[in-house]
């Protein structure tokens, strides 16, 4: 077991759940309160890398975060080293990556709020701000915790973005999935097996958790 990888992946995982919690849910927010045209375009977006193959999304990554683009030098510039090939350009790769995993689950929990509280509330003076802090926040607190999960496995499983973006370098960008894909090649199937039952353990025992917690929820209401 590459142990190094295993500490880097649930690093990234880490780190990019709690960045994208914190931009989806004022994102899910406004395309729950929103109106207007430009709603549509915003949750377009916001869905787009759902269906974008992922190498795809990767190789824009590693163009528009490179040497020969204007954002790519200015990054350089600024932090004295390119994005691409970096452990900060995988988090930033895997935020924009698993950013539908995050937003879908808590625009169903926001939007399943009762209209009605909604609308109490506004009457009484609270913003958008206060909506989701006072509101959103406490009736969605399963919706949240769905988003948190399925972000962390969604970037604890990602290989077309981590390839593309940060290559094979270990310490740095290698993550489990990277592993697996070069145990395979190099036919180390015992290896491979390995690997592979920890990232099916991982997401197995975090989707039994959300499940036995949301029927203990469930047969204390009853």
């Amino acid at each position: 077991m590459d142990w190094q990888a295993l500490a880097l992946t649930l690093r990234l995982a880490t780190v990019t759940t709690a960045i994208l919690l914190a931009v989806a849910m004022p994102l899910a927010a406004l395309l729950v309160l929103g109106r207007g045209r430009w709603r549509a375009a915003l949750e377009a977006l916001a869905t787009l890398p759902l269906v974008l193959p992922p190498t795809v999304l990767g190789f824009f990554l590693l163009v528009l975060l490179g040497p020969r683009t204007a954002i790519g030098r200015a990054i350089t510039a600024l932090l004295g080293h390119p994005l691409a090939f970096s452990f900060s350009g995988l988090v930033v790769g895997s935020v924009i990556y698993s950013l539908p995993f995050a937003v879908q689950p808590l625009v169903a929990g926001f939007a399943a709020v009762e209209p009605g509280l909604v609308d109490a509330a506004r009457l009484l003076g609270a913003g958008p701000v206060r909506l989701v802090r006072t509101l959103f926040v406490p009736l969605a607190r399963r919706s949240i915790l769905a988003a948190a999960v399925l972000t962390f496995l969604h970037t604890v499983g990602e290989f077309g973005v981590v390839l593309m973006l940060g290559g094979d370098i270990p310490g740095s960008t290698r993550t489990l999935s990277i592993v697996l894909y070069n145990q395979v090649e190099a036919f180390d199937y015992a290896a491979a097996n390995r690997t592979a039952a920890i990232l099916l353990a991982l997401s197995a025992t975090a989707l039994a958790a959300i499940y036995a917690g949301s029927q203990l929820r469930g047969g204390r209401r009853a």
